[in-house]
């Protein structure tokens, strides 16, 4: 079991979780991911690992309240406990000098950016962060962004925080101003599709951290199949992160919205749950 030690709402529906899990802390990497299970009943849900603090044995979670699974988790407090968080898994991100690295990164996918750009960072690249959300309410992290960006750029739906626009926007700009090395895109997957398409006309390396459905995160079950260069490779054991202009972005397309419907009929029965006082936590010590 492990013990939730801190929650906090970070906006609407975007929690930040410190797990403690010395043992993943000691081991985490930036681009790494966990697997966490709520109960005995409870589905796997990849999360990648934001931060981990190895003297105090913490991970950090940061997730959008979305489907069963992340509500489940959203109405644990501290002091709860989950079965299992196995970790980390995944390849980690190759951290070198490269240069100039443009960060880009749409919703919750700026906590999975911050760990990488961090690292990124140590060693001396210059780093230009481009975050992009439906409006200023839903941007997070702001200050630890800045912290570790030489320039950090906003783009809103609705124009309520820097440019009404989209990330490519600001995308486009900046490589047209200047020479970048590396472009590393995590977020909705047609917002990393859109960001290779751009950095593909400049011919600029471009990285994606890939996020369809997992299930046993070994590679055994196959669930999260991903076609690269025309091979197929596994999210979970081959990434998660991927050269963006090999990706076969249709099939992948295709593979998130697999188990939409199931994944609904599960929502809805847990949304029941509660309005009948019984959602199944929180798991006392």
């Amino acid at each position: 079991m492990y013990k939730i030690i801190s929650k906090k709402l970070l906006s609407p529906k975007i929690y930040n979780f410190l797990i403690y899990a010395p043992e993943v802390a000691k081991n985490a990497k930036a681009g790494q991911f966990i697997m966490f299970r709520i109960d005995d009943k409870g589905e796997r849900v990849p999360l990648t690992i934001a931060g981990a603090n190895v003297k105090e044995g913490w991970v950090r979670i940061i997730f959008q309240e979305i489907g069963k699974s992340t509500s489940h988790l959203a109405c644990l407090e501290e002091g709860d406990f989950i079965k299992d968080f196995a970790g980390p898994l995944g390849k980690p991100t190759e951290i070198k000098k490269y240069g100039t690295v443009v960060a880009v990164a749409g919703g919750v996918g700026t906590a999975e950016i911050l760990p990488v750009i961090k690292e990124l960072k140590k060693t001396d690249n210059k780093i230009i962060t481009i975050i992009g959300a439906r409006s200023k309410d839903l941007i997070i992290l702001e200050d630890e962004l800045k912290a570790e960006s030489d320039e950090l750029f906003f783009a809103t739906n609705d124009g309520s925080r820097g440019i009404k626009g989209l990330v490519t926007d600001i995308l486009r700009e900046v490589i047209s101003n200047e020479k970048v090395d590396l472009i590393y895109a995590i977020g909705p997957a047609v917002m990393m599709r859109a960001s290779a398409d751009v950095s593909k006309e400049k011919k600029i390396p471009t990285m994606v951290s890939l996020n369809p459905i997992m299930v046993d995160a070994s590679g055994m079950c196959g669930a999260c199949r991903v076609v690269i260069n025309g091979e197929t490779k596994f999210a979970c054991v081959d990434g998660p992160e991927f050269d963006a202009h090999l990706v076969d972005w249709e099939e992948l397309y295709s593979r998130l919205t697999l188990f939409k419907e199931n994944e609904q009929i599960s929502l809805d029965k847990f949304k029941k749950s509660l309005e009948d006082g019984n959602c199944g936590c929180p798991n006392k010590e």
